[in-house]
């Protein structure tokens, strides 16, 4: 199985850019994983919240193939320990899907096409977390998974 993540703009904060370089290396030791960024869209402050949802849904779902699995990133979706998500990901390879794709979306969130081609919805929190501090958080999360799957001594309980 692949693992994509598909990120609506580029993450300018220097040290937090580091920490995501160095859980994507760790994280290619166990899954072919991608990270993929979609440019920030232009000229938003033209754009009402629906339609930046909307131009942001559009190129998203441009990036999604059919035999991709769909999970949200998302505020209102199903909350996941760190060893239960670890589970999620073992049931997610046994089951055969080729590549499965989380997207974390713009600051409006997601437009109603995307939650309707959407498998799934997780939330990493009931707190907001700047967008670009959930892909570190995200990364790292998979990254655990992926050692409490091999029973390697990173997660302790």
């Amino acid at each position: 199985m692949n693992i994509k993540l598909i990120t609506i703009g580029k993450t300018d904060n220097k040290s937090l850019q580091t920490l995501i370089d160095d859980y994507t290396k760790r994280l290619s030791f166990y899954i072919k994983f991608e990270l993929e960024i979609i440019p920030d869209i232009k000229n938003v402050k033209n754009l009402s919240e629906s339609q930046q949802k909307d131009k942001e849904g559009q190129l998203i779902l441009s990036k999604i193939t059919p035999t991709d699995q769909l999970l949200l990133l998302d505020e209102n979706g199903k909350k996941f320990s760190s060893v239960s998500f670890s589970l999620e990901l073992q049931k997610k390879m046994n089951s055969g899907i080729k590549t499965l794709v989380f997207v974390i979306g713009g600051p409006y969130g997601f437009s109603d096409t995307v939650y309707a081609a959407a498998q799934g919805k997780i939330s990493l929190s009931d707190m907001t977390f700047s967008h670009q501090m959930v892909r570190l958080f995200f990364i790292e999360q998979l990254y655990r998974g992926y050692t409490i799957l091999r029973n390697e001594p990173y997660h302790h309980q």
